[in-house]
């Protein structure tokens, strides 16, 4: 079973601001999308508002499964 994929869309932010998040997503070996993600996450927890994450995918190859037959 998969995660449903991401939501993709446009955001124009001020540069100083992308500078900003950039820098403090290097600092937290994050890449920028992943930054604001989390500081989305941050914000919204911060004014009580519940947010579930979504389920990964497991990575690796799948279980084996034990055959009925031998």
């Amino acid at each position: 079973m998969t995660a449903p994929p991401k939501k993709a869309f446009p955001l124009r932010l001020d540069p100083a601001l992308y500078a900003a998040i950039e820098r403090s997503a290097a600092g937290d070996l994050r890449s920028v999308n992943a930054q604001v993600e989390y500081l989305l996450r941050e914000a919204l927890t911060r004014r009580g508002v519940k947010v579930s994450v979504s389920q990964t995918p497991k990575r690796g190859r799948p279980a084996k499964q034990e055959d009925d037959n031998g």
